[in-house]
């Protein structure tokens, strides 16, 4: 299953410029700060109609409550610490920013056991003591129906751990160097990939050497994909960072911001359009401050579900 109709959201109680990820994240931006740039942010509004938008779309969506304590800037982008998958696998990632690694929280592992079936914990986190980081599917971009990842290396990205997980879940890896407009490294595939059942959106010319743009290409397309390429211009209007969702009733829905649905062309928006129904949600302050977008912020469940539940 490549689209699930079960995601996690965290409600966020410390949003803020996190100043530990800017140096990795040309994203991000210190629009709203005081003097020691560590201005709260009320990102709520945005966030209760983002996940409001899901809801009314028919897609199951659990909403966490960030704890106060401790401070978690990033806390609304859950997908970075933890990856769930079908066989009752939870993956657990090392995370780059000290203070990223506060969100992971056992507590929502317990939760997520509550309903569904956990097998097994991958726990990768003591890579941090060497300085080895994957940022969970952030850093990867699962091809879960093809048994494929991709990921763009980057500080937050290693390609050993990379490599050495996908041996374990029993994927094939594909890394490659992918850059923005400047030439700085991308801090995380999904803001220039997104994967779904029948389709891709690549910013292939975000990856500057040809073989391995080719190499990309060529395993999307031999297992059946079509791709939808955006430009580095829409990827820095986060056109690169979407997710393919279920709803109850198995209708594919393909989450966006408003930001990254205007930057496309009306042709980019008919060929997505006919593998799965646009929902773009407007997060603006989130995309700005946090350097990520939509997808960033949904944490998707693969778990089976416990017997009568």
């Amino acid at each position: 299953m490549q689209c699930t109709n079960q995601l996690f959201l965290i409600r966020p109680s410390n949003f803020v410029f996190n100043s530990q990820t800017a140096n990795s994240n040309a994203f991000q931006n210190n629009v709203v700060s005081d003097k020691t740039g560590n201005k709260l942010v009320d990102v709520l509004p945005e966030f209760d109609a983002f996940a409001d938008g899901l809801v009314k779309k028919g897609v199951n969506v659990l909403i966490i409550q960030d704890t106060k304590t401790p401070k978690k800037p990033d806390a609304i982008f859950p997908n970075n610490w933890i990856s769930t998958h079908s066989d009752g696998t939870v993956v657990l990632y090392p995370m780059m920013a000290a203070n990223r690694r506060l969100e992971r929280r056992q507590d929502i592992i317990e939760m997520l056991k509550e309903k569904f079936e956990i097998k097994r914990i991958i726990d990768l986190s003591e890579s941090e003591k060497n300085n080895q980081f994957l940022e969970g599917t952030g850093s990867i971009v699962f091809d879960h129906a093809n048994k494929i990842a991709y990921a763009c290396l980057s500080p937050r990205t290693d390609k050993d751990l990379f490599v050495s997980l996908c041996d374990t879940l029993n994927y094939k890896p594909i890394y490659f160097n992918a850059v923005d407009g400047n030439g700085k490294p991308i801090y995380h595939t999904n803001v220039m990939m997104s994967i779904g059942e029948k389709f891709s959106v690549v910013c292939a010319e975000s990856i500057p050497d040809p073989e391995e743009r080719e190499k990309v290409i060529a395993n999307l397309k031999t297992v059946g994909h079509e791709i939808i390429f955006v430009s580095t211009a829409q990827m820095s209007q986060f056109a690169g960072n979407m997710l393919c969702v279920k709803t109850i009733t198995n209708n594919p829905i393909l989450v966006l911001s408003q930001t990254a649905f205007n930057s496309l062309s009306k042709k980019q928006k008919i060929e997505l359009n006919t593998f799965a129904e646009l929902l773009p949600l407007q997060v603006p302050t989130i995309e700005a401050i946090g350097g990520g977008s939509v997808r960033c912020m949904m944490a998707e469940v693969f778990l089976p579900l416990k017997s009568g539940t």
